[in-house]
């Protein structure tokens, strides 16, 4: 293949073809690696603002250390990294549909293979996280029923544009409050969007935890025309003891 561009695997999947290339960028000269499905880009390295965003704004909210996280969408590894990164962060549980994107970067195809799976805090888990969110045993297959602290998701396109229908119902007051079951109190759920602010998911947010934010991530799109942007989701549960605190009467 030209040295410009290179496909460094291709695979059938059950959602679709998907398949992982490298090509040089002209302006920079470094090299972008770019996650397809079927004809839909699922990620690139050439725009991880956002990416970096969801982990440091989800655990920028979580007033404690030593957590435990979850990040569902593996991708190209930036917000796992970005947990990573945090001295807060005590273990990390990423999960991904996709067998094949754990195995490169089990197979350092991919850049941040190696400083992933050579963490000892980090685990890579092939599963479905959607139906991991919905039953009770949660995420952690080892221990059944485990509670996180923070968890942090960057797999459908936005709330509304999905990679499947049955995701639809995670971002549905049922499907966050199953979620929320899963984090400790004062825990944080955080969500990527490629979309604006919806405001319709925003009240569902808002009905679900005790706090919860809507924060717009700009970045160069390297055109030069504007600049582009995500969003980053926060919904902060309640706190327990700091919620008791609040609401105690006051000594005679």
């Amino acid at each position: 293949m030209s040295v410009n561009f290179e496909e460094l695997d291709f695979r059938p999947t059950a959602m679709g073809t998907l398949s992982l290339r490298r090509r040089r960028s002209l302006t920079s000269g470094g090299d972008i690696y770019e996650i397809k499905l079927d004809d839909a880009f699922l990620m690139s390295s050439q725009f991880t603002a956002a990416e970096i965003a969801l982990a440091r704004l989800g655990l920028d909210a979580v007033d404690r250390d030593g957590l435990d996280v979850v990040v569902g969408g593996l991708g190209l590894g930036y917000t796992a990294l970005a947990v990573l990164e945090n001295p807060k962060v005590r273990s990390l549980i990423v999960i991904d549909a996709l067998a094949e994107v754990i195995e490169w970067h089990e197979q350092e195809l991919l850049p941040l293979g190696k400083p992933l799976t050579g963490d000892p805090r980090c685990r890579l888990l092939h599963g479905d996280f959607f139906a991991m969110s919905d039953a009770a045993a949660g995420f952690d297959s080892d221990r059944p029923g485990r509670r996180f602290d923070a968890v942090l998701v960057d797999i459908d396109h936005s709330p509304r544009n999905l990679l499947h229908p049955r995701h639809a119902a995670l971002y549905q007051p049922e499907g966050l409050a199953r979620l929320a079951t899963h984090l400790h109190p004062g825990g944080v759920f955080a969500l990527w969007s490629n979309d604006p602010p919806d405001h319709a998911f925003e009240q569902v947010l808002a009905e679900t935890f005790a706090t919860s934010a809507a924060h717009v991530v700009t970045f160069d799109n390297l055109r030069g025309e504007h600049e582009a942007s995500n969003t980053v989701y926060v919904g902060v549960k309640a706190d327990v003891q700091k919620a008791a605190t609040e609401v105690a009467p006051s000594a005679a």
